[in-house]
C-alpha cells in the first residue's frame, strides 16, 4: 500500500523526542478505566494475568492490548486505548506478559519480543468465550513487534482477527538494541536494564541450575542481558540469534490481516530498518505511517487521547 500521510500535529512543547517520550512514560495518567483481572494457565503450566475493561453495552468486538518492555496492562498507553475503545462500544483486554502483573511467573523463562506462543494462547482464550466476532490487536513497542510477528509468521490466523495496530514497532531488534545503546539513549538503557536485572534476581535462587551469580554479574548492557538470560531462557543461541529470529521485519511480506504501523521519524529507539517502506509498498495489507514527531510512544494530543489511539480506532472503524 502507499505510505499513509500522517496528520499528527503535537503541542509545540512536545516536538522533541525526549520530552514526548519521557512525559508520556512518566507523567501521563489515565483515569476512568475499570479493569477486571483474569488469570489463565498456559500450556507449559505458567500463567498470564489479563486485565479486562468493558463497553457500557454488550459488545461482540474486543481489542487485545500488548505492552512494551517492562510495562504492564496498567500503563497509560494501554489504559488510554482501552478507555477510548470502551467508549466506542469495544471491549478491551490488556495482557500482562509473564512476570509483569506484579507477581513473579513460575518458570525460568519469562517474556520476549517474539513470544507469539503466549499471544496465541491469549487469542485461543478470548475466542473460547464465544462472544467476539471481531478481534483487533494493538501492540506497543515490544508488543508491536510481537503482534506483527504473530500475524506474519502463520497462515492460520483466526478469521475473527480483523486488524493489527503496531505503535513504535522495533521491527529490526538488533538495530533497535544498538540504537538504545547509543550515548543519547543512555538514560533509557540504564533504566530498562535496572528493571530487568531486578526482576531476574529472584530466579538466581529459584533456578540456580540455570543461572549463576557470575552470570548475573557479567550483565552490563542490554545485549549482555539478552545474551546471558533472554536467549538461553527461551531457546536461542545467544542475543544475535534471538534478535534475528524474533524480529518481525522478515515476516511482514506474509501479513494477510490489515495491519497499521505507526513509527515516528524522531523515535530514537528505532534504526532505519524499523521503517519498512519497501515491505509496505509491496503488501496491500500493510499500512505504514511515519509522523515527523512522536518519539517513542509519545504521540501527545488533545484531551489526553493520544494520536496513535485515535488512529487505531479510525483504522478499525474503516475496515470493510
Amino acid at each position: 500500500m502507499p505510505i499513509i500521510e500522517p496528520t499528527y500535529k503535537p503541542p509545540f512543547w512536545a516536538k522533541t523526542s525526549f520530552i514526548s517520550t519521557v512525559f508520556s512514560g512518566l507523567a501521563r495518567s489515565v483515569e476512568g478505566v475499570e479493569q477486571t483481572r483474569e488469570r489463565i494457565t498456559l500450556p507449559d503450566t505458567d500463567f498470564l494475568d489479563l486485565d479486562w475493561s468493558y463497553a457500557k453495552q454488550k459488545s461482540n468486538k474486543v481489542i487485545v492490548l500488548l505492552h512494551g518492555l517492562e510495562g504492564s496492562a496498567q500503563r497509560p498507553y494501554i489504559k488510554g486505548t482501552a478507555k477510548l475503545f470502551n467508549e466506542n462500544n469495544i471491549d478491551a483486554v490488556g495482557v500482562n506478559f509473564r512476570g509483569c502483573s506484579g507477581e513473579p511467573n513460575r518458570l525460568f523463562r519469562s517474556y520476549h519480543s517474539g513470544a507469539t506462543e503466549d499471544l496465541e494462547a491469549v487469542m485461543h482464550h478470548v475466542l473460547s468465550k464465544g462472544i467476539y466476532d471481531e478481534i483487533y490487536i494493538k501492540g506497543i513497542s515490544l508488543g508491536a513487534n510481537m503482534a506483527l510477528k504473530y500475524v506474519g509468521e502463520r497462515d492460520d490466523v483466526p478469521k475473527e482477527l480483523k486488524a493489527v495496530i503496531a505503535v513504535s514497532a522495533p521491527c529490526f531488534l538488533k538495530g533497535s538494541c544498538e540504537a538504545l545503546l547509543r550515548f543519547k539513549n543512555k538514560h533509557y538503557a540504564i533504566r530498562f536494564l535496572a528493571h530487568l536485572k531486578e526482576k531476574l534476581k529472584p530466579k538466581l535462587e529459584q533456578f540456580p541450575q540455570n543461572i549463576t551469580n557470575k552470570d548475573f554479574n557479567s550483565i552490563k548492557t542490554l545485549i549482555d542481558f539478552d545474551d546471558v538470560y533472554t536467549s538461553k531462557a527461551h531457546g536461542f543461541d545467544g542475543a544475535l540469534d534471538y534478535y534475528d529470529k524474533a524480529s518481525c521485519l522478515q515476516f511482514l511480506p506474509n501479513i494477510k490481516v490489515p495491519s497499521l504501523i505507526i513509527n515516528a521519524l524522531n523515535d530514537s529507539f528505532l534504526s532505519p530498518e524499523c521503517f519498512p517502506i519497501k515491505e509496505a509498498k509491496h503488501n496491500s495489507n500493510l499500512f505504514l505511517e511515519m509522523p515527523k514527531y512522536g518519539g517513542h510512544v509519545g504521540f501527545i494530543d488533545k484531551a489526553n487521547v493520544y494520536y496513535n489511539e485515535r488512529r487505531a480506532l479510525e483504522f478499525v472503524n474503516k475496515l470493510p
